[in-house]
């Protein structure tokens, strides 16, 4: 005699809430037997539907790049990065792979403002932040970019895969005032005011990037966390849509508004 199953037991098998369960039966896609004031349901059936719901799953299209920088909520990474940088007192933005920004830059030097003030300052700081992301190193490790100060790089991997890099720093690495001029010839900036901003920012001594870069690690493990369980989301997502006999392109829609 086949296993008669619960509702408990078909929501962990299924992977959804009783709510979608009991609507499966009224709509007739889940078969189920009264037993006085409970429902049971036959193991044979529901692996049956779960067998289908996979191959409805694997036959739609995939959501693209996944998994990608895109399974990161932003405005949750930027209001998180915002608090990080504040409490540092440092300057932080999270990347793709390939040096652009996803973020907004976080609590800016004055350094980095004016520098990023023109395209071809812009292009330099996504070429440094290129850079960091082709370093082989997993803790991090200061660095100094185009402009001279320090900075370091963490991770950001959604399902063991690398998608992103949270970057801060702008900070002075020694007392030795950072050669500014050459820099301001080329961007075409005011030599004055770029060697005042460098001069202000702060001076942080080994000690204190230690404790930035442990920091640092910290919330880039955060932001894998808030990128794996939106990822898992969208597959539990697909996974109702199939089940409810959605076609491909609705539950591509469904997984859109995630």
């Amino acid at each position: 005699m086949d296993d008669l199953l619960t509702t408990r037991e078909v929501q962990e098998l299924l992977k959804l809430d009783r709510t979608t369960i009991y609507r499966m039966i009224k709509e007739g896609r889940l078969t189920g037997l009264r037993v006085g004031q409970q429902w049971r349901f036959t193991r044979r059936d529901v692996e049956t539907l779960l067998s289908r719901a996979s191959d409805a799953v694997e036959a739609a299209p995939e959501p693209a790049a996944a998994p990608s920088a895109d399974a990161l909520r932003l405005h949750c990474i930027q209001a998180i990065q915002d608090v990080f940088a504040e409490l540092a007192h440092i300057g932080a933005v999270t990347t793709r792979l390939d040096g652009e920004p996803l973020t907004g830059v976080s609590n800016a030097c004055r350094l980095c403002e004016i520098i990023q003030s023109s395209a071809d300052g812009r292009g330099r700081c996504v070429a440094s932040w290129r850079a960091l992301a082709a370093r082989s190193e997993r803790t991090p490790q200061t660095a100094t970019c185009h402009a001279g100060l320090g900075y370091m790089h963490a991770r950001i991997a959604i399902d063991g895969q690398p998608t992103a890099l949270l970057v801060a720093g702008q900070f002075r690495l020694s007392a030795t005032p950072i050669e500014t001029e050459r820099l301001a010839r080329e961007l075409g900036l005011d030599p004055a005011e770029v060697a005042a901003a460098a001069a202000a920012a702060p001076l942080f001594d080994e000690p204190a990037r230690a404790q930035i870069a442990g920091s640092l690690k910290r919330v880039a493990e955060t932001f894998e966390s808030i990128g794996a369980e939106r990822a898992r989301m969208i597959d539990r997502l697909r996974r109702i849509a199939a089940l409810s006999a959605l076609d491909g392109p609705a539950v591509e829609e469904v997984a859109a508004v995630s």
